[in-house]
């Protein structure tokens, strides 16, 4: 099946929560080396376009995902926004300083995390949606992980997404939930 990245963290949690029932193959090894285009108001939008885009390219089973940081003192941003909050690149670094920037002296810290999940298989679409609540830190915590993840602490959790072991991490995550979804209706299929 194909997964539409070619992030080798994403894909390395992705294949981590899957597990070895399914075997992925990236964008790059499915022959698609064009950035695919994410112009959609929604994640749930962006995941089903870059569904859609591998579905048409390679007619082959394949699913797509994206993420967005909601932060309610932000009005919930960056959201759809949050890989390229700072820059028209996926400059993390540079997202990060963003988002700390705009949350000094915001006393909510309040956000979410929320994955879409598209699946397309024989051309019916199939949508799975997973959330995790927490709260923005007022600095980087952490080494783990990537994007948000060293300022994001989840509810019920005193360490960021960035200091707790990936397998915890997967175990509680916005994409975790989504591909344990995903895995599940796989599954009874």
């Amino acid at each position: 099946m194909i997964f539409a990245t070619n992030n080798a963290h994403k894909l390395d949690e992705v294949r981590a929560i899957l597990g070895d029932q399914f075997e992925l193959t990236t964008l790059r090894q499915a022959g698609i080396t064009e950035d695919i285009p994410e112009n959609e108001p929604t994640i749930e939008g962006n995941a089903l376009a870059k569904a859609r885009y591998v579905w048409q390219k390679c007619g082959q089973s394949c699913f797509a995902d994206d993420t967005g940081l909601e932060v309610d003192a932000l009005g919930g941003a960056p959201g759809v926004h949050s890989a390229r909050y700072a820059t028209d690149g996926h400059d993390f670094a540079a997202n990060r300083a963003k988002l700390l920037h705009e949350m000094e002296g915001k006393a909510d810290r309040t956000a979410r995390f929320r994955t879409v999940v598209a699946l397309i298989i024989d051309g019916c679409e199939y949508t799975f949606e997973g959330i995790v609540e927490g709260a923005i830190t007022t600095e980087e915590l952490g080494e783990g992980g990537f994007g948000y993840d060293c300022l994001f602490r989840p509810d019920g959790y005193d360490k960021t997404f960035a200091e707790l072991p990936a397998e915890v991490k997967n175990s509680i995550s916005h994409r975790g939930r989504a591909m344990r979804k995903l895995a599940e209706w796989l599954h009874n299929q």
